[in-house]
């Protein structure tokens, strides 16, 4: 539920009621799972998933390390700094399958149905389901949890849910959610991401609350002890109501504690000590030369690299175009030529990523080439809206010399801004016709990040640019994003296999200036307000992608970022006292399926 963090909504309308006792209408066929494409991959019949061990032993506590603070236990509301974790004591009404495109099965909704005519979808509970104080989950719960996230919880909520026009209480432990249009295709499985909450808990405490008073929940964990700020420790519930149940077997094997650092550089040490168990690393020099120790040596620390086939997104130092500054095209393209990828991977990543050339990196819904076919005919109509090379050149960024400042790439850089009326007057880049000096401010959240920045930095000294670099901690750099106080800064857009209304959050203009928002750019162009909302209604997969890459293509062409890289392989590390299961999912690691290894860990302790 962290990901809910930084996303954005348009205000919206709901009647004081949105619930009714009425009876079923249309009969529909209730199945275990749904999918939003195609078929599911598994049947009625289905005991576990492939990448778990059903007969994984439990017991045990892992460590692990997470970044910053937090003063929250509540992961669904603006206020506060939730902990880590905090998502594991709730329980939702399906779970994802990680091995699929975007295939939900039962959870705490045993059953799914939805209606021939896909404006509704009913779920039946499982009737054993209970909340951490021994009390049954009901109909009345899932009401009352939806209803409160639209009026109370992160803005993202009342977004993907506005096109639920009522909720119907069909019996004690029977929902039916009624839409209000039957063209968004995603909204019965977002539905099932639903988070359910105990009403009774709720109506004794302010769900708004940021405090660190353990809530009560349906997950599988509940807090055992925390010190504010610094430690989090969760344990299993005994005999947890959905432990047997597919979707959930083989997972949640150990108790978890999350350790909390303030320096990255700071927890790699930590780990290396044995102070936590598990580190998934994304700092290149870290993999290249920070292994090379006894534990490694010794087989006490295992390294793992595995190619994934996870989408990866964009990671960007995105232009804030409510500035002044960022507004022009030709400014932002000038700064991203201005970029030398090839010396800071050759210099600083030692060549171990590839650059992002697509808001869908490491997924077919990245665009190539030039639009043709039924991608080209959705463009057509927007051609005079849109620049040119979006239907005459195949996207490319800069590949330099890698010498850090290629004569080339600053030249084209210098006369983007010469076009866009910046020159250089005593040694400094000014408009030409205001005076004011091109000065601007990069906002980081790591101290990590300083170094690829310091790459772009000197390239803009020498086209008379000063761009200062500030880095803050992660609480400072999540409220400056939420209320937009930035220049520029380093963002990540992710995605998924299956993309749809979070690209609402991302790109329309009608989210753009709302608080607590993932529209980081600012972008507010019709045509991107229209491809994205074509984007969330396709009837096949096949049409999905014709519409991400129509809609990847033209973002790409505005230049609201200066794209940076990605890898397709996932590198990890971790004390041998593990066992994995046989098949991992796509991400690689499927690490909620792994279990403690008892004579491992014994081993480990001699």
């Amino acid at each position: 539920m962290m990901f809910f963090r930084f996303l954005i909504i348009t205000l919206l309308f709901f009647p004081p009621s949105l619930h009714a006792e009425t009876p079923p209408s249309t009969p529909t066929l209730p199945t275990h799972g749904i999918s939003i494409y195609g078929d599911l991959k598994y049947p009625e019949t289905f005991t576990h998933y492939d990448y778990t061990n059903p007969n994984a032993p439990k017991g045990g506590r892992v460590r692990v390390a997470t970044a910053g603070s937090f003063d929250s236990f509540n992961p669904f509301v603006i206020k506060g700094n939730p902990a880590s974790g905090a998502g594991s004591l709730h329980c939702a009404l399906l779970d994802q399958a990680m091995d699929e495109p975007f295939s939900m099965y039962g959870y705490l909704a045993e059953k799914v149905e939805l209606a021939p005519d896909r404006k509704s979808v009913t779920f039946t509970l499982n009737q054993k389901a209970k909340f951490s104080d021994g009390s049954p989950v009901t109909a009345d719960d899932v009401i009352f949890s939806f209803e409160t996230l639209i009026k109370k919880g992160v803005p993202l909520y009342a977004q993907y849910y506005k096109d639920v026009s009522k909720v119907e209480k069909l019996g004690s432990h029977q929902v039916r959610f009624v839409f209000s249009t039957d063209r968004n295709r995603e909204l019965p499985a977002i539905l099932g991401q639903l988070p359910v909450f105990s009403k009774a808990y709720y109506t004794k405490h302010d769900f708004e609350a940021a405090e660190l008073t353990p809530p009560v929940g349906c997950g599988p964990y509940k807090v055992k002890d925390f010190q504010a700020g610094q430690r989090v420790d969760y344990e299993r519930i005994p005999n947890w109501w959905a432990e047997n149940i597919p979707s959930q077997k083989g997972q949640n094997n150990f108790d978890v504690t999350y350790i909390s650092y303030r320096d990255q550089a700071v927890q790699f040490e930590a780990f290396k000590g044995g102070d936590h168990d598990f580190r998934a690393e994304n700092i290149a020099k870290n993999w290249a030369h920070g292994y090379k120790i006894p534990a490694v040596e010794r087989g006490d620390i295992l390294l793992k690299e595995i190619s994934n086939k996870v989408p990866q997104g964009m990671t960007m130092l995105v232009f804030n175009t409510r500035k002044p500054l960022f507004k022009d095209r030709k400014v932002r393209q000038a700064l991203t030529e201005a970029f030398d990828f090839q010396w800071v991977n050759k210099n600083l990543f030692f060549n171990s990523y590839k650059r992002s050339l697509s808001y869908f990196s490491n997924s077919d819904m990245a665009s190539s080439g030039l639009p043709e076919g039924d991608e080209l005919a959705l463009l057509e109509p927007f051609k005079d809206k849109l620049p040119p090379e979006v239907f005459t050149k195949e996207y490319r960024l800069p590949i330099s010399n890698g010498s850090g400042q290629d004569r080339r790439m600053i030249a084209k850089a210098d006369q983007l801004l010469k076009e866009a009326g910046w020159v250089i007057k005593n040694g400094k880049r000014v408009n030409v016709k205001t005076g004011q000096p091109f000065e601007f401010e990069l906002l980081l959240s790591d101290v990590a990040y300083e170094r690829s920045a310091l790459a772009l930095q000197r390239n803009l000294k020498s086209l008379g640019l000063k761009m200062t670099i500030r880095t803050v901690t992660p609480s400072q750099y999540q409220q400056r994003a939420s209320r937009y106080e930035y220049d520029m800064m380093s963002v990540i857009i992710p995605e998924t296999e299956s993309p749809g209304n979070e690209q609402r959050d991302f790109w329309m203009s009608s989210y753009a200036d709302l608080p607590d928002g993932r529209n980081f750019a600012g972008v507010k162009d019709p045509v991107v307000d229209k491809l994205v909302e074509i984007l969330i209604n396709p009837p096949d997969r096949k049409t999905l992608q014709i519409r991400a890459h129509a809609l990847d293509r033209v973002l790409l062409w505005g230049y609201y970022g200066i794209p940076e890289w990605h890898s397709d392989k996932t590198r990890f590390a971790y004390w041998n006292k593990f066992g994995r299961p046989d098949k991992a999912p796509k991400d690689g690691v499927g690490f909620s399926a792994w279990w403690v290894d008892s004579a491992l860990e014994a081993k480990l302790k001699r």
